[in-house]
């Protein structure tokens, strides 16, 4: 199987998504991969754990991507290993009511992961600058001062939010979250065979919306602004990572080498040390217990 340095998907220069790959060859059949992805995934669990003990680092993971790139299956896939408590998954969905009630950051505040555990955001925080820009006139939802039309949003908000984005990263990171962010890179032509898939498959076909189809007409704005948020937002404390998303299989292979692989460089996430009392009676407690009676 080819070999992978994960580091080659960060963005570190100027990203250009219209010559990020979306699909990449990776020698070896999808029963290889899938068998490379299910050791990985084997291993993440096992440092979750060290994690867990440690109770130092946290770890978020975000996910984006546009519709069928991908993303539940491959939170399914890649975490499928760990512990059930070692990891949470929130899928941010319209704001609900009380959301709207707080700034659009607070949502994602709150679901932030505790110290040893994983937490797995199935669209982020980005949403806020992404379908915004398609359909600013969600924006006025927010109810904020200043701003009753799509007329009077300022033009330097955009900029404001990637900066306020970029300071939550900043400031979590600084208090040890470990911070991954993914983009799900998928091409317009496996979107459409994936529509497809789920109006042809009968078991599939309550995936589908037509709203799928009316998004895929703004397939270039999303592009366009995919591409200035990645650009504005991938930090050294919260980088990037631009994943090939036409094969599912290397797609979740990928994801997960690239959190082991990064989290496998802290050499303080380690089990924390045994009470020096129980190493020197640990043969007494061991005896005690295979003599009980």
């Amino acid at each position: 199987m080819k070999a992978i340095d994960t580091d080659d998907f960060r963005v570190k220069d100027n990203f250009d998504i219209h010559k990020a790959p979306t699909l990449i060859d990776m020698e070896a059949s999808e029963k290889k991969v899938h068998s490379e992805l299910k050791k990985t995934s084997r291993k993440l669990g096992k440092l979750q754990d060290k994690m867990y003990a440690n109770n130092r680092y946290s770890v978020l993971v975000c996910l984006q991507g546009m519709d069928t790139s991908g993303k539940d299956s491959l939170i399914r896939e890649v975490f499928r290993r760990f512990n059930a408590r070692g990891v949470n998954v929130y899928s941010f969905k319209t704001p609900s009511s009380a959301e709207l009630e707080h700034d659009y950051l607070w949502r994602h505040y709150i679901a932030l992961p505790e110290k040893g555990k994983f937490a797995v955001f199935n669209r982020s925080h980005y949403e806020n600058v992404l379908i915004t820009r398609v359909h600013p006139e969600f924006i006025l939802n927010e109810n904020l001062p200043g701003i009753s039309t799509v007329e009077e949003i300022p033009e330097n908000l955009w900029e404001q939010r990637y900066e306020q984005m970029n300071n939550f990263e900043k400031h979590i990171a600084q208090n040890g979250t470990i911070v991954f962010k993914f983009f799900l890179h998928l091409s317009k032509e496996e979107q459409r065979q994936r529509l497809l898939r789920r109006l042809n498959k009968e078991e599939h076909n309550w995936k589908f919306a037509p709203s799928d189809l009316d998004e895929r007409g703004f397939w270039d704005d999303y592009q366009k602004y995919y591409e200035e948020a990645i650009n504005s937002t991938s930090k050294k404390h919260a980088p990037w990572y631009i994943i090939p998303a036409d094969n599912k299989e290397t797609a979740r292979y990928l994801v997960a080498k690239t959190i082991f692989d990064h989290l496998k460089k802290y050499e303080d996430i380690k089990e924390p040390a045994v009470n020096e009392e129980v190493l020197e009676n640990i043969n007494l407690y061991r005896s005690k217990l295979q003599n009980e009676k």
